[in-house]
């Protein structure tokens, strides 16, 4: 299997290394640390090397950071952590923080009368440190710039990530990787610059048409890569991760250097250099003005280009989300025929739905570790299941299942949420509440121009009228056979990015009751042009999504007084659609299943 069931950090060992954090930190003459949950890719997943903050704390998120100081060690934990955090770090000597709600500036000035902080300047953007420095302005507290201190007291860190690079073919790329370069290098030219740097693992997959395996769920390579205004790139990384394929594939146009020649190559550049101030880390640019190189501030120039897919990458993305739509389907079948069945467990489910994605002959890997979460551990939103943490699936209380695969030709992210028996009256009209949401971000058209965060409240509005919500995003951007995670696309409230066609993004409402249940219904979808409806202004050009995903959503949970007549023609003319894509993939047992699943509301 992928997916394994053990526990990956332990409470109990935070203490003593905190301690030894801290005698490091005396001996330094600093007040504290910052310890983020980062590399240098600045990346949101890292490989085991990489994972500070799970090994002083316990947290095991994939987002957050640690405050050290002399008297407090502040866990930041955004909305979907707030639970998990409870669990995972010694309380009475890590305190979990609500972040962004508290910021870090003024709570370290509550904290600290006066001192100096240290942190690790390839593990923060210069955004990050800017922010902090602005916020602690006035005040006796300076920062430091220092080796990083966790490294020196963890005795068996280990090694850097090894995983063999691999081509992406440019038929599932729609683009080949000297089209790429020349493009993106025509726009540095435009801009004045001689070059632009690149830290994010993902942009430089998509950018040279190759994938790797430095890091688990995600098909990334580490690497540093500068793209220089004649098209040409200078590659940082392993030579052991090329063979001569993917050297071949590269061609004469990239050159790979070992990581040690990064810093020696920045200093060499001739300025101005492109350096984005959200992504790379602080280094780079301090390297750069250290040499009297010019620096502009300036976007990753993959990132947008990256998340706007091609009609290849689209069409390889549906046929990846049919063959996950079967698989699904196969599992939701299997599900109900097990639901009477006592001693199903939580990891049993993850087993069945990887054994069922196994079956297609196409599985790459799983694209996260798989959230199988019933009655209270549900409301964990990124729930991990260990041996120690294994329920026995109850009668009469939901079962939560956010999973996703990587194939080939698409990335795909699917959650549904199962009554397992009868949950009750609350919990079904809680989950018709989401089942809108999901509904009215599908549905949703709107001018060109608007951005995640113009409609994020389309799908909180019924949850709203009932005093309800959710602590996380509703959606999330997606790679192309790349990140499950993708930027800078999503639908949050606090995301400016517009939303331009061939966007992938998920579509996840939900709602978590905290000891109880959690809810959440998820599909990706891609920004589409839209048509003009009749009656429309053909001069306004508005957008809309295309749901990717199709799999039923749980007919037995919906209360469908509850939905208004166009939810409901919605919701029918889904279910239809996933009959009529999915129904020639299935076993006859399934097929049967699904064609009850999927009748008319």
């Amino acid at each position: 299997m992928f997916q394994t069931f053990d526990s990956t950090a332990n409470p109990a060992q935070g203490p003593a290394r905190l301690a030894d954090l801290r005698r490091v930190l005396a001996g330094e003459g600093l007040a504290g640390f910052l310890v983020p949950r980062a590399d240098i890719h600045q990346g949101e997943y890292v490989a085991a090397r990489d994972e500070r903050l799970q090994w002083l704390t316990g947290f095991t998120g994939s987002a957050g950071f640690c405050i050290v100081l002399p008297g407090i060690a502040g866990v930041f934990i955004d909305g979907r952590y707030r639970t998990q955090v409870k669990g995972q770090v010694d309380l009475a000597h890590f305190t979990p923080v609500p972040w962004p709600e508290v910021q870090p500036g003024p709570w370290i000035k509550d904290h600290l009368p006066a001192g100096v902080l240290g942190y690790d300047p390839w593990l923060h953007t210069a955004d990050e440190i800017a922010k902090l420095e602005t916020a602690l302005a006035g005040s006796d507290i300076a920062l430091r710039a220092t080796a990083n201190l966790i490294d020196r007291i963890w005795p068996d860190q280990p090694e850097p990530p090894m995983g063999r690079a691999f081509v992406h073919p440019d038929a599932l790329a729609g683009e080949t990787s000297a089209e790429k370069r020349a493009r993106l290098a025509a726009a540095l030219r435009a801009e004045g610059q001689t070059a632009a740097v690149i830290t994010l693992p993902d942009s430089l997959c998509w950018l040279l048409n190759i994938r790797g395996a430095d890091v688990p769920r995600n098909p990334i390579l580490h690497g540093l890569a500068i793209l220089h205004d004649d098209a040409r790139v200078t590659l940082f990384a392993e030579a052991a991760k090329f063979d001569a394929d993917v050297r071949h594939a590269l061609g004469g146009h990239v050159t790979l250097r070992p990581v040690q020649a990064f810093v020696p190559a920045l200093h060499s550049l001739q300025g101005p250099v492109r350096v984005d101030r959200g992504t790379a880390p602080l280094a780079v640019s301090l390297e750069l003005e250290e040499e009297g190189i010019a620096v502009v501030w300036g976007d990753d120039p993959c990132r947008l280009p990256k998340a706007r897919k091609n009609a290849a990458e689209i069409a390889a993305t549906r046929e990846a989300h049919l063959r996950d739509g079967a698989a699904m389907v196969e599992f939701l079948c299997w599900l109900d025929s097990q639901t009477p069945k006592p001693g199903l467990t939580e990891i049993d489910v993850v087993r069945a739905l990887e054994g069922f994605r196994r079956a297609t002959n196409a599985l790459h890997d799983i694209s996260f570790d798989t959230i199988s979460g019933s009655g209270p551990n549900g409301a964990i939103m990124h729930y991990r299941v260990t041996e120690e943490s294994n329920r026995t699936i109850q009668q009469n209380e939901l079962l939560l299942v956010d999973s996703g695969a990587q194939y080939l030709d698409g990335t795909t992210d699917i959650t549904r949420t199962m009554a397992m028996g009868d949950p009750g009256d609350f919990a079904r009209e809680c989950y018709t509440r989401v089942l809108q949401g999901t509904i009215a971000i599908s549905r949703a058209r709107w001018p060109k121009g608007l951005a995640g965060r113009d409609l994020d409240p389309l799908a909180r509005y019924p949850l709203w009228l009932a005093g309800q919500d959710f602590n996380h995003g509703t959606g999330h951007g997606v790679g192309a056979f790349l990140s499950v995670h993708e930027g800078p696309q999503r639908l949050s409230r606090i995301s400016e990015v517009p939303l331009d066609p061939g966007m992938i993004l998920s579509n996840e409402p939900g709602y978590y009751r905290e000891g109880a249940f959690g809810i959440r219904l998820e599909n990706l979808i891609v920004v589409q042009p839209a048509e003009t409806p009749e009656g429309g202004d053909p001069e306004r050009e508005q957008l809309c999504f295309e749901t990717l995903t199709f799999a039923p959503f749980d007919r037995r949970l919906i209360v469908t007084a509850m939905l208004a007549p166009g939810e409901r023609a919605w919701l029918n003319a889904y279910h239809a659609e996933v009959l009529a894509k999915l129904a020639h993939r299935l076993s006859a047992t399934a097929r049967a299943w699904c064609e009850a699943a999927c009748a008319p509301l």
